[in-house]
């Protein structure tokens, strides 16, 4: 059974934890080993959640919902706009 993605929160905490490895000696590769995470796993965690505390992650992923929900909104406008206007020129 494939593992749970963990949440934002979970991310950052292991960041961290994965910086206080890298501060006592260990390469990358043992602190990610330590972690339970592949190399390019954190890597990218690294790079989207970096210099971000835990309460900056929770708003960025409300954020993002929004931001989703709102496109949506925006592209279903657009269908009905289409819509109305192939339905007002006649050639349906």
């Amino acid at each position: 059974m494939p593992s749970k993605r963990p949440s934002p929160e979970q991310m950052i905490a292991m960041l961290r934890e994965a910086e206080v490895h890298l501060t006592q000696g260990f390469s990358v590769a043992q602190a990610c080993k330590k972690l339970e995470v592949h190399e390019q796993t954190y890597y990218k965690w690294r790079k989207e959640y970096g210099g971000v505390r835990t309460d900056q992650a929770k708003r960025l992923k409300e954020l993002e919902k929004e931001n989703d929900r709102l496109k949506r909104l925006l592209a279903e406008a657009e269908l009905d706009k289409a819509i109305l206007r192939e339905a007002a020129s006649g050639n349906f």
